[in-house]
């Protein structure tokens, strides 16, 4: 049944998929590896924006912090999309508090590109930054 539904995930597409995970397909939500992520140096990484926003400071234990930078809650359902060896797109839901689909490119275990794009607290966000690793934390 999984594997049928997961085909018909590639055919349908993103807005296709965010539907069913809202209407309830955990299991597929918490599928995949994302091992590029956790092969990332762990640490303190700065995570520099594109349009002119501050610079803010993460503490990456685990690379998963890069999924969702807009949504801090921890229960949001994740469908992985993409998981390759250099580059991941994720598609996220936070009940009550909207979506985002981020994509993460490796360069280097410590530099990362970042594009995300959904909503959050009910307004449209878009980023697109580098994250580099900068110290210890």
């Amino acid at each position: 049944m999984q594997r049928v539904l997961h085909r018909k995930l590639k055919r349908w597409g993103a807005v296709s998929a965010a539907v069913l995970l809202a209407c309830g397909v955990p299991a597929l939500a918490q599928s995949g590896s994302l091992a590029m992520l956790g092969n990332l140096a762990k640490g303190e990484w700065t995570i520099k924006y594109r349009d002119g926003s501050p610079d803010r400071r993460i503490c990456v234990r685990s690379g998963l912090e890069f999924i969702q930078l807009r949504h801090s809650e921890p229960n949001c359902s994740r469908f992985v999309v993409e998981d390759g060896a250099s580059k991941v797109t994720v598609q996220y839901t936070c009940q009550g508090n909207g979506y985002g689909r981020t994509n993460i490119r490796r360069e280097t275990g410590s530099l990362v590109q970042i594009q995300s794009q959904g909503i959050a607290s009910g307004l449209p966000f878009q980023l697109d930054a580098e994250a580099r690793r900068t110290g210890s934390c």
